[in-house]
């Protein structure tokens, strides 16, 4: 029987009934099996925390998608957001609109030098999807090259490009080629050294190049620091190698910053770390938390001159939407005057790096703890010695028993990804490295 819409007042305490009622009745959800979905419901937030209608609260060191990087309802970005729908609450993408020139202005002051323009989309994944078609037209090339530890989004090339399993029943684009990235804890290479896993991925991606035909590679399209796929940080000389061989073979290199950026790594892009200059560079996420659906490629001028005489064939009804653009300049105004990226820097440093490296002296079902600022990966494993991950029952129930004590987690395969908003605390910190630790003492250690 179809649930019918409620039109009488309700109690606060039945509220959460009735969203988890509508919710399966009629909400379809992405990645997932409809039949045995319970999910939780949340009904505000504030900062770094989220409740229900009933008030239970938990602690959200999820960011939801990796994305909250300001935190929940941030009165700068509420309040741009009102202004804006006040004043023009949409307008086309092919008009001159004050807020998408101030979204694009803030934008690039930020990439490095020989950037001047932004194409503005709906999201990461399109995002994506247009840096990959602007490689692909500069170029006059076909063939896209990508990780298979990655995620780059769900749309056509997108999701052809991302290299985990949603990539296998989607394969539906043409030109795209696979390759392994550095992660030393699981070394594809054998190396024993950062250093080694380096210098072996390298020459691993050449000999890919190298076999696929130079001639017919448009981009080597990489997440500075692979989020989805485990926070894999890159070993010395990795990006900037890559870099190279691109310009050995005539090869724009796309980095994706949709996870990384602006801020969750403790820079505003996470690839200002790693001695490398990209040709195009796609955001989302971090730029505007999240707020309202946006995206973008910060484009080189080479590629952008491109299009000078030439029509770029590609657009959307949404492109610069003016909401979204207000959103940007009230997220990214607040995050230069607060310090929110220094202090993501710092907490990173100070407090869940430390915190998170003694959790696996104490702990020996952690493998290995990896990340920067507040991008950080804890990989369980059943046995230390032979890194074998923990099995998918044991981390729902890591899962179950951390929201049980109030901590919204982000859990991937065998890993907690330990990703909270950049206006995290050091005392909220230690709140969530006290639940850790008791949600660790029940796993079974080896």
């Amino acid at each position: 029987m179809t649930a019918e819409l409620q039109t009488e007042p309700v109690e606060t305490a039945d509220l959460d009934a009735r969203t988890y009622e509508l919710d399966r009745a009629h909400v379809f959800h992405s990645w997932s099996a409809q039949g045995a979905l319970k999910p939780l419901v949340l009904a505000g937030g504030s900062g770094t925390t989220v409740w229900d209608h009933a008030g239970n609260r938990y602690l959200d060191f999820s960011s939801q998608l990796v994305n909250l990087n300001i935190g929940h309802q941030h009165p700068a970005v509420v309040r741009a957001i009102h202004e804006q729908a006040d004043l023009l609450a949409t307008v086309a993408p092919s008009t001159a609109n004050l807020a998408r020139g101030e979204a694009a202005h803030r934008i690039v002051s930020r990439a490095p030098d020989g950037f001047s323009k932004v194409f503005f989309t709906n999201g990461g994944a399109d995002a994506n999807e247009n840096a990959i078609r602007m490689a692909r037209l500069h170029t006059g090339r076909d063939k896209v090259l990508s990780t298979y530890r990655s995620y780059h989004g769900n749309t056509g090339a997108a999701i052809v490009s991302t290299g985990d399993w949603r990539r296998i029943p989607n394969e539906f684009a043409r030109g795209h080629v696979h390759f392994f990235g550095p992660y030393l804890y699981r070394s594809e290479f054998w190396a024993t050294s950062p250093e080694q896993e380096s210098e072996r991925a390298l020459r691993h991606l050449e000999r890919v190049i190298q076999s696929e035909g130079p001639d017919g590679v448009a981009a080597i399209l990489l997440e500075s620091v692979p989020g989805t796929a485990g926070i894999l940080i890159p070993p010395p000389g990795y990006l900037a190698g890559v870099r190279a061989l691109a310009d050995r073979y005539g090869i724009m290199l796309i980095l994706d910053e949709v996870m990384a950026g602006f801020g969750r790594t403790g820079r505003w892009f996470a690839f200002e770390g790693y001695d490398v200059v990209p040709d195009l560079i796609t955001f989302a996420k971090g730029v505007n938390s999240g707020y309202v659906p946006v995206g973008g490629v910060i484009i080189s001028d080479v590629i952008a001159a491109t299009f000078d005489e030439r029509v770029f064939p590609g657009g959307l009804t949404y492109s610069g939407h003016p909401l979204a653009m207000a959103s940007i300049v009230g997220a990214l105004d607040a995050m230069e005057s607060e310090g929110i990226v220094e202090n993501a820097r710092r907490v990173g440093a100070e407090a869940i790096g430390p915190g998170l490296n003694a959790l696996a002296d104490k702990h020996s079902v952690l493998g290995e703890v990896r990340g920067e600022g507040v991008f950080w990966a804890l990989e369980l494993v059943a046995d230390r010695d032979s890194r074998e991950p923990l099995a998918a029952d044991a981390m729902a129930e890591v899962k179950k028993n951390l929201l049980a004590r109030g901590l919204l987690p982000f859990v991937q395969d065998n890993r907690i990804h330990v990703v909270p908003p950049c206006v995290v605390t050091d005392d909220e910190v230690a709140q969530a490295l006290s639940i850790y630790d008791e949600v660790l003492s029940l796993v079974p250690q080896n």
